[in-house]
């Protein structure tokens, strides 16, 4: 059965090390025919939440006008969500912690999804990721039917293209390929 797959690239460089697994994982996914698209976080605009409150009730949707509202309408229709950050002081970035605290608009309504999870650092350690992994947990946490399906670690990678012939590249295609 094909799959609806969304890749959400938090890496604030084109082309960084969770950005090209990224890409590996799309590549494998497009090799088992499955309709993917990736959204380069760095490309759109994604307005910190203001807790304004218009949304605790679902009675009104959140007020700000910017990439949100479309990139929240592809959270919800995607089967698999793909969902990359490098690690910054043992933590995910910004652009994907905001555009987390942005679905409180919609989150009841992501259900019953796939997720694959893409960490790199500089660290060599995977344990020095638990803390993003953790976090990412959390939000999955607070999704009905959420199933955690697979994390890529990137370690040792510092400089764009250090993450380029390790083993993660490899394992990012295969789960592509394998979902």
């Amino acid at each position: 059965m094909n799959k609806k797959v969304l890749v959400l690239s938090a890496s604030p460089r084109k082309g960084g090390n969770s950005d090209t697994l990224c890409d590996q994982f799309m590549m494998g996914n497009r090799e088992a025919e499955h309709e993917t698209e990736k959204i380069f976080l760095r490309n759109k605009k994604i307005n910190y939440c203001t807790g304004c409150g218009n949304c605790f009730n679902g009675e009104k949707s959140c007020p700000q006008k910017d990439d949100m509202t479309e990139i929240l309408e592809k959270i919800i229709s995607a089967d698999v969500i793909v969902m990359a950050t490098p690690v910054y002081f043992y933590t995910m970035c910004a652009q994907m912690k905001t555009l987390i605290d942005r679905t409180c608009a919609r989150y009841s309504e992501i259900r019953n999804k796939e997720f694959y999870f893409v960490l790199t650092a500089a660290d060599n350690n995977k344990r020095a990721m638990d803390r993003t992994l953790e976090e990412f947990r959390g939000f999955t946490l607070c999704l009905s039917g959420a199933k955690e399906k697979g994390i890529i670690y990137g370690t040792g990678a510092w400089n764009i293209g250090d993450i380029k012939g390790s083993q993660a590249m490899k394992q990012a295609y295969e789960m592509g390929k394998n979902i």
